[in-house]
């Protein structure tokens, strides 16, 4: 096991490379927004479908089955969101770790 600290190259490719995760994680929230905005456009539609119409078993299936997929977006929107902040959490302590090393006492590079 190396129990050297990591240097300064290694901590920005680990930097580098979180920002690419939270850049794709944050393509991946932007599509499940999207998604929930169209899933919620479908229970709109069907609740009207409902109140204009006589309530048929099919619409009312419908809606039930719109409002199941919209609550497992936003649980995966949840999830996606909880991933942004800890790797913006990893970045800050990269942050942290390179700005002390960038300090005039505290030179490692």
């Amino acid at each position: 096991m190396n129990d050297q600290a990591p240097s300064a190259t290694e901590l920005l490719q680990r930097r580098l490379t979180l920002v690419g995760q939270i850049s794709t994680l944050n393509a991946q929230a932007l599509k499940l927004l999207q998604s929930l905005a169209g899933v919620e456009m479908d229970v709109l539609r069907l609740e009207l479908e409902i109140g204009r119409t006589a309530t048929s078993a099919q619409l009312v299936r419908d809606l039930h089955e719109a409002e199941k997929n919209a609550e497992a977006i936003r649980v995966a929107q949840t999830e996606c969101n909880d991933r942004i902040a800890a790797a913006e959490g990893e970045v800050a302590e990269l942050d942290l770790l390179l700005a002390r090393r960038a300090e005039p006492d505290g030179r490692k590079t």
